[in-house]
């Protein structure tokens, strides 16, 4: 069955939808830095523009929507305006809408993060549900951690909402169940000999002193936040956001040998891993690390998705 994916982001909804067997046409995506990536990664179609300017019959045809339409209207980090977000964010939810009831894929996949359902009293989660229910889709949601259902040692909490056409698959559908974390931080780090020294914090920086103090494994993630050290002591990589590269405070940081000098940030490949993205999957290698970052922050846990995509193939039959 044929994807298409709006707001692809670098492709990781699309990379775990293919790692279950189904197979992206198209992707929309309208950040020229995350178009870079993609095309560095992806032989699909990648259609650069708003997706307000995007026509329904210029759209291959599909059979899936895949959307992680933008987050930020309705992220306790972002200023919870939801649909009345000043700069339209909330509102593209309805250029979706706009495709899919035109179109009528079997299949609608849409993420987002977990404050989407709580978001003004539930009322903008109400708004969407009953948008897709007016088009004939039976819809399942849940909010899905992604160390809990993805073997990925990253504290990640999204929803992830599955709607069919067809009653009897929206029937037969379930999420995956909860699976052992296995994978530890360290099983995603890079090797230390290969990073750069820019990745390491020296006695020039204004905190350095609290960091010595405070960050004293590698078994361990932490952030600094502007005042104080907090450490992430259940083992797992704190959420990953989309202004880690907008400063310091914000990339995790580890000691990787309990000793002064050897506090560093997770590099841009180490956020990626933590997403679970594939070895292969390409960094481009003349792209910023703030925007390496961002893409690393505003991406999805490719095993999550894959196993979703799993349970939507069988519930298809």
């Amino acid at each position: 069955m044929k994807c298409a994916s709006f707001f692809a982001g670098v492709g990781g909804i699309d990379i775990g939808f293919e790692k279950a067997g189904f197979d992206t046409v198209y992707a929309n995506e309208l950040d020229k830095f995350a178009v870079t990536t993609l095309k560095e990664n992806f032989d699909f179609i990648i259609d650069h523009r708003d997706i307000r300017d995007v026509k329904t019959n210029e759209i291959p045809d599909f059979d899936i929507m895949l959307g992680g339409f933008p987050c930020q209207a309705f992220s306790v980090a972002g200023y919870r305006q939801g649909f009345d977000d000043e700069k339209g964010r909330g509102n593209l939810f309805f250029e979706l809408e706009r495709i899919f009831a035109e179109r009528q894929p079997p299949v609608i996949f849409l993420e987002n993060v977990k404050n989407l359902v709580s978001h003004d009293k539930g009322n903008t989660f109400k708004v969407i549900l009953d948008s897709l229910h007016k088009h004939g889709y039976h819809v399942s949601h849940q909010v899905l951690n992604a160390a809990e259902y993805g073997n990925i040692p990253q504290n990640r909490e999204r929803i992830y909402i599955v709607c069919f056409k067809d009653e009897q698959a929206h029937k037969r559908f379930v999420f995956p169940e909860k699976m052992p974390l296995t994978k530890r931080i360290s099983d995603l780090l890079e090797d230390e000999n290969t990073i750069d020294t820019r990745y390491f914090y020296t006695a020039k920086t204004p905190f350095f002193d609290q960091l010595v103090e405070d960050i004293i494994d590698a078994e361990t993630l932490y952030q600094w936040r502007r005042k104080y050290v907090r450490a992430n002591k259940n083992n797992l990589c704190p959420t990953l956001t989309a202004n880690m590269g907008t400063g310091g405070h914000n990339v995790p940081l580890l000691n990787v040998q309990k000793k002064a000098n050897t506090i560093r940030k997770l590099t841009p490949r180490e956020c990626f891993n933590f997403q679970g993205y594939p070895a292969d999957y390409k960094l481009p290698k003349d792209m910023s690390n703030a925007n390496l970052y961002k893409q690393a922050g505003n991406s999805v846990v490719v095993p999550v998705i894959e196993r979703i995509a799993q349970q939507i193939k069988l519930a298809l039959g």
